[in-house]
């Protein structure tokens, strides 16, 4: 049996990364549209339903290089959402030790070290200098 359901999904896409947050997103909607039983858990359990169906169609598809560049994209954009979180994270961690000061022509984002008091920032991306105080 194995070995026939491996046959079958031979040249098909299968699951990627988009393929289990559909899935996630399906169980989300599944667990949402349990709470209500009104119009809105219908039109929610309508959105699961149609949800898991887009699953299934991008699992069995044999079109891989439409399915690869919408894997692709959406791991584009989920890794510049991590990025932009990351990024404050960091910052969080840095607060104490330093100061974040962002150039006024670029908005580039320059890091000087705290307690230095007023010192002349001057920006690595474009040249511009400013005033900041440490």
């Amino acid at each position: 049996m194995r070995e026939r359901l491996m046959q079958y999904m031979i040249g098909r896409n299968g699951n990627d990364a988009l393929n289990r947050f559909l899935l996630v997103v399906d169980l989300l909607l599944l667990l949402l549209s349990s709470f209500f039983r009104n119009a809105i858990g219908r039109i929610l359990m309508l959105l699961a339903l149609l949800c898991l169906a887009l699953t299934w169609f991008r699992m069995l598809s044999r079109d891989l290089i439409r399915r690869s560049d919408e894997n692709t994209r959406y791991l584009r954009l989920r890794n510049r959402v991590t990025a932009f979180f990351r990024v404050r994270k960091e910052r969080w961690i840095q607060r104490k030790e330093y100061k974040f000061f962002a150039c006024p022509s670029c908005r580039a984002t320059m890091r000087v070290p705290r307690g230095r008091g007023k010192v002349r920032i001057v920006c690595r991306k474009c040249g511009t200098s400013f005033n900041g105080k440490t």
